[in-house]
């Protein structure tokens, strides 16, 4: 009699596509989360900013602080610590790593400024 030898395939698992796409819309929405949750925070204000925002009569909205936040928080991410943020009505000079407005000065007084230790602008 011959032998015959019979080879056992691994079981293949069949790939369900419908299942990946829902795994990946999910960690998807989780992304868009974390994001929306990090541009949500705020950044704080130093006592020597808000001073000086104070003495100058410097006016930022509330929109126009939620914009200067995302724009601080995009820019640490692309590596920049600490921007100077150049506004209509306002320079701020931010340090993006601690989330704090370091200083404020109006754009008007800008103009023969030197500014240093900065390593990003932000123009709004």
């Amino acid at each position: 009699m011959n032998r015959i030898g019979i080879q056992h395939l691994p079981f293949q698992p069949t790939i369900q596509t419908q299942k990946n796409s829902t795994v990946h819309a999910q960690s998807n929405n989780s992304f868009i989360a974390h994001l929306r949750d990090v541009t949500n925070q705020k950044l704080k204000i130093s006592k020597h900013a808000n001073d000086r925002i104070r003495e100058r009569n410097i006016f930022i909205t509330e929109q126009e602080w939620q914009q200067v936040s995302e724009k601080v928080y995009e820019a640490r991410a692309k590596g920049v610590n600490q921007p100077l943020v150049l506004m209509d009505q306002a320079a701020l000079i931010v340090s993006a790593k601690n989330e704090t407005v370091i200083t404020a000065m109006e754009r008007s007084e800008t103009k023969n400024q030197l500014f240093t230790n900065i390593d990003g602008t932000i123009v709004l």
